[in-house]
């Protein structure tokens, strides 16, 4: 399994957080401050299966951030923030607008921060993008979401039921008891990984045999070494409530009416949407439909074939232009 990195992570505490489900408990973010001292903000949210230090942060010497004050936040129930693995007391469901809410009070009380620069986000962190201009449509003036979606697609949520099905029903997580008799599902934890790792790259990849890139002769090598081990640091309940959360993902639960669409239109942030031409999770067509309700939208759809991990860092060449891309945009 790979070790877990610690290196510059903080905490903030929160003694009674608000949850949407009604429960009201303490809670702790883990974050990672990067060039504190920047006038220019930027929040990065953690993604699904990512951790702070796991993070595309863009802030190496060559990259678009490096000038700026970047915070990368770790999502409640990640086990970085508090989480069902590190908190008895944690909700047994979680919303996106608690991420939001969480991260709001963290900037505002912690950091003094009254205005974002921007707030960019892969995956379940763009998601966590979209939410914030629909929540507090002030406070950032760009929005960019990577390789994600402002209402997770009915296809989306069919592909996690996949994972999560081989995580619960393995014999190892006992319906849940494995936590009362102190042991971890081993099997099930692989098991979530091997289902879900063809769903991360594209077929193209595959045929281009690019998991040798990664340092693996096969493709068995490459779902052991890569996902089974990856999952297998993992709790369980921390990726199944993050399963559901993503599942669940739709801004129009910021509006009375839930009408995500009309969420989409009243975004006031400039925004950057920055779909993979292959993700298979979150298709370019759906960031097409969404880039037509934003109001200072627009689309850069990034050409690979590394899928929808393009947007996680993965390959040299697609982080070139994603950061290239994104600080044009910053200047506009």
């Amino acid at each position: 399994m790979p070790s877990y990195d610690d290196t510059g992570i903080e905490y903030y505490s929160i003694a009674s957080f608000n949850f949407t489900s009604g429960s009201s408990v303490p809670i702790r973010i883990a974050y990672r401050s990067y060039n504190p001292s920047s006038p220019k903000k930027v929040l990065i949210p953690t993604c699904y299966g990512g951790r702070i230090n796991t993070t595309l942060a863009f802030t190496s010497p060559d990259q678009c951030l490096s000038s700026y004050h970047v915070i990368v936040v770790a999502m409640l129930g990640n086990g970085e923030s508090s989480s069902p693995s590190n908190d008895v007391q944690f909700p047994k469901d979680l919303d996106y607008r608690d991420q939001i809410h969480a991260q709001y009070e963290m900037l505002t009380k912690h950091f003094g921060i009254n205005e974002l620069e921007a707030v960019i986000g892969f995956s379940m962190g763009g998601q966590q993008a979209y939410y914030w201009a629909c929540m507090y449509p002030h406070f950032m003036k760009y929005v960019i979401p990577i390789c994600g979606s402002a209402k997770t697609s009915l296809h989306n949520y069919a592909f996690l039921e996949g994972p999560k099905a081989a995580l619960i029903n393995s014999v190892d997580y006992e319906d849940g008891a494995y936590r009362s008799r102190g042991t971890k599902p081993v099997r099930g934890l692989r098991a979530f990984g091997r289902t879900y790792c063809a769903w991360a790259m594209s077929a193209p990849w595959f045929r281009q045999r690019l998991f040798e890139n990664l340092g693996y002769g096969n493709p068995e090598d490459f779902i052991r070494g890569q996902w089974e081990d990856s999952f297998e640091s993992w709790d369980a309940e921390d990726l199944l409530i993050l399963a559901r959360m993503w599942q669940a993902g739709d801004v129009g639960k910021t509006r009375e009416d839930g009408d995500y669409l009309k969420a989409l239109e009243a975004i006031e942030a400039k925004t950057l949407v920055m779909p993979s031409r292959t993700d298979t999770y979150f298709p370019p067509e759906d960031s097409e439909t969404e880039v037509k309700h934003l109001e200072h939208g627009e689309l850069a759809v990034i050409e690979t074939v590394w899928g929808h991990m393009a947007g996680g860092g993965v390959n040299d060449e697609d982080n070139k232009w994603m950061s290239g891309r994104i600080a044009d945009f910053l200047r506009l």
